[in-house]
Formats: C-alpha cells, structure tokens, sequence
C-alpha cells in the first residue's frame, strides 16, 4: 500500500471556494443573490466573483494578503468570501458596530493591503483610515488601499478614493488564470474577537477547517438542496457561521438585506418563501414583535447568549422550532449541537424549551469535545452537575491567532484547545454551558471581555477600582453593569459621568447601561473580584422584561401523519457567537 501515490486525480486540497464552481455547472440556472430588485444566478455570481478576483491580482493583491472589508449583510459581501480567496488572498470581515479607533486597530494589527468600505460607513471608515495615517506617521502602520461599495440597488455616487466595487468587477476578466490554492492549510479568513485593545486577537481560518465546518452545519442542521436564505445574521460573524459558503453548496438562494428590522424580516420571509435565517437570541424579540403569522415553517439558527427556556418556548408558539448549540470564533463556528431525538417531540412544549437551552454534542467537524478539570485535564463525571472547561480538538479548529504566541500558548494544551467556558456533561453525553470563565458578556450576539471595559474605567481620573459583569437585559440578553469606587475626594463620579467617559473610549455596544457606586469591590482572600456576588447584585437591577400579548394562536394541523400543534420552523443556537 505504501506504493499508492497521491494524485491530482485523488486528492484535492480541501476548500469552501470550491462549492462556487460546483453551484455554477450544477445550480447555474437558479437564483443566488436577491437584494432589493438585484437578481443574480449562480452563474452570474461565478463570472462577478472571478472578474473581482482577477481585479484584485491587478491591483496587486497575492498569496496571504489581507483584504479587509466593512459592510453590512449586501451582495459584495456575500461575493467577496469566494472573490477574496480565489485570489490567493485571506478576507476580513471587520465588525461595523466597532468604532474608529477599533477599525483602525484591526486594520493596522491584519497589515491590510485593500479596504472595501460601504458607502453607509464612509465616516466611520475615514475617521479610522486618519487614525492609521497619524499612527503611520512614525512608520508603524500602513494605509491600505480603499475601495467604496456603493449601493448595488439604488447607487448613491458616494465615494471615498478612486476605486469603487462595481467598477472593478466590470473590468475584471471572468476567464483569467487564478492562481491555484496547492495547501489546504492555508489561511481562507481572518475575523477578529475584539478590536479595542492594543493586541487584538485574529482569529486565522484555513481552507480545510472552512470546508469542514461548512459541511459539518449543512448536516447537522439538515439543511437540504435549494433553501432560501435570509441573511439576517451580520456575514461579519465568522463569515457568517460558514453559511456564505454553504449556501454555495446547497445551490441555495441568498436573500440579502441591509438592517435586521421586524417589518424587513417578515416581508422577506412573506415575499421569498424564506426556509432558514440565522441570528442572535436579541433577533427573537423582532421575530415575535407584531401580528405576524408564518405561512410554512422557517427554520432560523441563533447565536449568543444560551437563549432561555421560556423565549424558546415562545418561538416555537410563534412557528420556529429551535435547536440549540455551542460556537466561538475560534471553532469556526458550531461546535456542538443540541442533535434532537424523535422521542423528544412527545415531551411537553416546556419540557422541549428546556431540552433545546442545552449546547448538545460535538458537531461532525471535531474529532472530539468534553468537559475537564483544568488543573488534572481529566474529564468530569457526566452527571449534569461535576463542572469543568469545555475543551475541543478536531480540524476546524482556527489554525491560531495572528501574531500572537502568548495567546496561542495559552488557547492550546497538548491535544486540545481550551474554550474558557464552564460546563457540565449530562448522563446522555449533552454538554450545557453553565459559566464562562473569561467573562465574556454576550449583547446581542456581540462578545463583549469585561476586562477590556474595566481597563477604560481604570482610566477615568475619578476611579479607584472596578468591574464589570453581565446584566440580563429584556431586549439584548447581557448587557454590561459596572461597579465602580471613586478615588479620595474625586468628585462627579455618578453613572451618567461614568457612562459618558465610556462613550469616548469603547464602542457604544460595550458601553454599561447600568454604573453602581461602592465604596468597596468586594474580593476573596486571594484578591480576587467576587464576580459571583456582582452578578447577583446586577440581576436585581436588570430591567423588567416587557411581556407582550400573546398574539399567535396555536394552530392544529398534521404534521408527519399526526395531529397536533402548529409545524415549528427549526431554530439552531449558537451560544457564544
């Protein structure tokens, strides 16, 4: 056997671009993108990504450049997860809730060579690229080339340099030679876990973990050929949980749309026969906000914080059924998947809601997942209740963050990648998050560390000590609440100071909605912030959830042969996202 060799003929590297060239001789035909009254076909997306990627070498652009672009959910995004990489370049989605400052240190840490910019963020992109310049003014920063996204619907003519998306995809040559991917290990995309420190953390994929993470959800979440759907989850978000892709795969049709408003959602799930949509937990409270009524089952995968059984229960009344599951960045995406069972569905609706809360089992694209001891990185007993780390390993795990060894020393242990999340394993092999212990907060499906907030309380001048932790919030699941003690004899130290000074130095998404004054943080024998008494204390103060009248009325139908309540789209979760 050792003589078999490997051949062009049995062996190909491992890559999502390659669902684009499958999509154009199998699906051509058929609608890809839908944007207002833009149209395409698979086909017509093939020839537009391969005239970019040929533009993109012109413009000299090669092998593990970085390409950076800041957009919303709009039809050169989708198109720029194939067009990027088909040149040899490694794409960056930058988050568009970040601020200047932020965009400019993501800019500045990635070494970005071309900047694509949406005409919507021409200000906040010309207030980063200043930033840059003044930094690069002592040789340590590089001003990329910038490229404007207009409007691909209702061109606006707004401008930021000479270069301008559709301009470039024109000139393009659809038959050029694209230089040839020889290494499935290498970089596809770069996403950033944070952009407001000195030592942002990027997050580098490889061509293989995309590939494998893409398929992994196709089958978890059973997704079949041809679904319609709507991007109401932000593609900045680890390209989209690999859906950019996967998309491609199904020949699917993706419905693009600029902002995630209830009344944009709805008339795109009534218009185009919508079949699945991704978002956060925050997104459930526009998917029940109105009279609305779903005419087939939509099935939506959510992301962020562990979505609480009694909103579950509710968007399954509202006709979503909901699967639940555990990601983070640095998986890819999806890690574990709350894989339903046919006898589940006998159970109580409630009974269900509380079933789906649970992360689940590790998704097909890991070789493993469990819960250790930290210290002995023995596995804890599976009895829902013995806590411990969540740890993966398998291929779609990133290849590691970009120029940053301490931290990648610190994420990987022998075999294993090590999550910082807290959990336990029940008797059925269900892992359930019960903890995080990196204190990442999680606002609508943004991660925001809490240390990186308390750094820029430590800055006011009035400050003598903080933290900060998560608050439950009706609306955006967590939201930051900060306690604070004011120096000796610092005056104006009150929440609307305390919020105001935020304001100048963070995104306004990491920003606290609550500031309480103390005289003292309270802190164990080991100097320790008692997060756990903080986070009591936050609950109290936390906003009334708003509970609306139930307005949908559960139908009776047949579903599969039976009769019984009204068919339920299926919602996936993603904790952590």
């Amino acid at each position: 056997m050792d003589k078999l060799q490997k051949r062009p003929a049995n062996y190909v590297p491992l890559s999502p671009i390659g669902f684009l060239p499958r999509a154009n001789a199998v699906y051509g035909d058929r609608p890809s993108v839908i944007y207002g009254r833009v149209r395409f076909t698979w086909s017509q997306t093939y020839a537009r990504c391969r005239r970019l990627a040929s533009s993109l070498l012109a413009l000299g652009i090669r092998h593990n450049d970085v390409v950076s672009v800041l957009a919303p959910n709009v039809p050169a995004m989708y198109e720029m997860h194939f067009a990027v990489p088909m040149a040899g370049a490694v794409l960056n989605t930058i988050n568009t809730r970040l601020d200047a400052k932020a965009v400019a240190g993501i800019l500045r840490h990635s070494e970005a060579k071309l900047f694509f910019v949406d005409y919507q963020y021409v200000r906040l992109a010309s207030d980063a690229l200043q930033i840059l310049a003044a930094a690069g003014e002592g040789g340590r920063a590089h001003v990329p080339l910038v490229a404007v996204i207009d409007d691909a619907d209702t061109p606006t003519g707004v401008r930021l340099g000479e270069l301008e998306y559709e301009a470039l995809v024109s000139r393009g040559d659809a038959c050029a030679e694209l230089p040839r991917l020889d290494d499935e290990w290498d970089a596809v995309t770069l996403n950033y876990t944070s952009g407001t420190t000195s030592a942002p953390k990027g997050v580098v994929y490889s061509h293989r973990g995309a590939y494998l993470s893409t398929m992994s959800l196709l089958m978890s979440w059973g997704v079949g050929n041809e679904p319609v759907y709507l991007w109401t989850l932000p593609m900045f978000h680890c390209n989209g949980w690999t859906f950019t892709w996967g998309m491609a795969a199904r020949g699917g049709v993706n419905v693009c749309i600029r902002d995630a408003r209830a009344d944009d959602i709805h008339r795109a799930i009534s218009r185009h026969a919508v079949t699945h949509l991704c978002c956060a937990p925050v997104v459930f409270n526009i998917l029940l906000d109105g009279n609305h009524s779903l005419a087939a089952p939509v099935h939506v995968l959510t992301g962020g914080a562990p979505p609480p059984a009694a909103m579950l229960e509710r968007v399954e009344r509202a006709g979503f059924r909901v699967t639940h599951a555990y990601g983070l960045t640095e998986a890819t995406g999806p890690a574990l998947a709350c894989e339903w069972r046919e006898q589940w569905d006998r159970l109580p609706l409630t009974d269900r809601a509380s079933l789906k809360s649970r992360q689940g089992v590790s998704v097909l694209s890991l070789a493993d997942a469990d819960v250790k001891d930290a210290r002995t990185m023995a596995s804890v007993a599976r009895d829902g209740k013995s806590v411990g780390e969540i740890v993966l390993r398998g291929s779609s795990i990133m290849k590691g963050y970009l120029n940053n060894d301490r931290a990648n020393e610190e994420s990987f242990r022998g075999e294993w990648f090590l999550t910082g999340d807290v959990g336990v394993v029940h008797p059925d092999g269900y892992i359930e998050i019960k903890d995080r212990s990196k204190d990442v907060i999680i606002s609508g499906g943004e991660n925001i560390c809490s240390k990186e907030v308390e750094e820029v309380l430590f800055q006011h001048p009035g400050i003598a000590d903080a933290a900060v932790v998560a608050m439950p919030h009706p609306h955006w699941g967590e939201t930051p609440c900060a306690f604070v003690v004011a120096k000796d004899g610092a005056a104006g130290v009150c929440e609307d100071d305390v919020i105001a000074f935020c304001r100048k130095h963070v995104s306004r998404f990491m920003v606290p909605k609550k500031v309480v004054v103390y005289d003292v943080i309270p802190r164990n024998g080991n100097g320790k912030v008692e997060k756990n008494v903080l986070r009591a204390a936050a609950s109290k103060l936390a906003p009334p959830a708003a509970v609306p009248a139930q307005k949908t009325k559960v139908k009776t139908t047949t579903v599969g042969g039976r009769r019984g309540e009204h068919p339920v789209a299926h919602v996936m979760a993603i904790s952590r996202l």
